[in-house]
């Protein structure tokens, strides 16, 4: 008999998840946001839209109005965020993540800094990671690193992403 979780992921077995990609950064641009890149391919190799996609600055505002209006449109379920998580005066993502959020996915930081230990060491303590519920969509936020999104991409977020859009609906 499966177990309650492997029931929930047979069921939501090919959900596809209609996405956004947001990258938090001073200097990235279209021709070189590496991570944002990454998080698109990622998604659209494993079969979700990417529907919409912009980078801004790491000012408070910028990120709550680009959250704020992709949160308003019914049609985004998922947003990864990548970028502005570190410990400098200017990183304000996770700040402002974690006050949009209604209901926080604290296991995603958990085992974000978890698998990270296996990559960095002691240094994962320093890596901010988080998650959540905010309206109906389900927001990511991941540090700028190429490997920090690959790790959170591949391990945690694609493999779980169709189970997380069939929850969001119930």
């Amino acid at each position: 008999m499966p177990s309650s979780s492997e029931d929930h992921e047979r069921r939501a077995a090919g959900q596809q998840a209609v996405c956004a990609v947001l990258t938090i950064s001073d200097t990235r641009t279209e021709a070189d946001d590496a991570s944002g890149d990454l998080i698109r391919k990622l998604l659209t190799d494993a079969g979700h839209e990417v529907s919409a996609k912009a980078i801004v600055r790491d000012e408070p505002a910028d990120i709550e109005a680009r959250l704020t209006a992709w949160g308003e449109e019914a049609v985004i379920q998922v947003i990864c965020c990548t970028g502005g998580t570190g410990m400098s005066r200017r990183d304000s993502t996770i700040e402002v993540v974690e006050r949009m959020l209604d209901k926080p996915l604290g296991g995603f930081g958990e085992l974000f800094r978890m698998l990270s230990w296996d990559q960095i060491g002691a240094a994962a303590m320093l890596s901010r990671a988080t998650a959540g519920l905010m309206g109906s969509a389900i927001v990511f936020a991941m540090p700028g690193s190429t490997g920090a999104v690959e790790l959170a991409m591949t391990r945690l977020i694609v493999p779980q992403l169709p189970h997380l859009i069939w929850e969001r609906g119930r």
